[in-house]
């Protein structure tokens, strides 16, 4: 639930939820807090990893990571004020974003137990197609001013570095399937 104090700063109270049959409460709190007349946000949107941990990294655990990133951005994109017309734009680049970089690690995870090669290839084929749909809202969002250079210059380095890992990936499972030509 959120509150708006005198001060202006809208804050998230702690929530409760219980399972209907849980033993267990879980509780949820989110801490973050935004000025309703400046748009800032207090959580930095960076990575669950670090750059080290990335170069180890396999691409469902990258995939992983861009998408919790994402669905970050897209609460810091929708937080304090905007004009009716960037409200829209924003909600649709945003929800466009957040459905495809999503989709990657979605179709990643699908993708560790295939039927065949050929549909190992069919998920990982959609996850690139993905990840390069994602590229492109993250671009559109940055050229336009919803975002700042350095804040998609980081997170259009880790959809490149997922790009990539399945261009190689696709690549190898279609020479594998198609075998070798002669």
């Amino acid at each position: 639930m959120t509150d708006i104090r005198r001060d202006g700063i809208m804050e998230c109270r702690k929530k409760t939820y219980t399972k209907k049959g849980a033993t267990e409460k879980r509780i949820f709190e989110t801490t973050e807090s935004v000025d309703s007349e400046v748009r800032k946000f207090v959580n930095p949107i960076k990575p669950l990893m670090t750059e080290e941990e990335k170069k180890d990294a396999q691409v469902l655990e990258l995939s992983y990571d861009f998408s919790c990133r994402i669905i970050r951005l897209y609460k810091y994109l929708n937080e304090g004020k905007l004009s009716k017309a960037d409200r829209d734009i924003v909600d649709v680049l945003g929800r466009q974003l957040l459905r495809s970089a999503t989709s990657i690690n979605a179709n990643m995870n699908e993708a560790q137990h295939p039927q065949s090669d050929a549909d190992f290839l069919s998920k990982a084929s959609i996850a690139l197609k993905e990840a390069r749909e994602s590229e492109n809202w993250l671009s559109l969002l940055r050229d336009n001013g919803y975002l700042s250079a350095n804040q998609a210059e980081s997170i259009l380095s880790d959809c490149s570095r997922i790009n990539k890992i399945l261009i190689t990936i696709t690549s190898k499972v279609k020479k594998r399937i198609n075998g070798p030509k002669e």
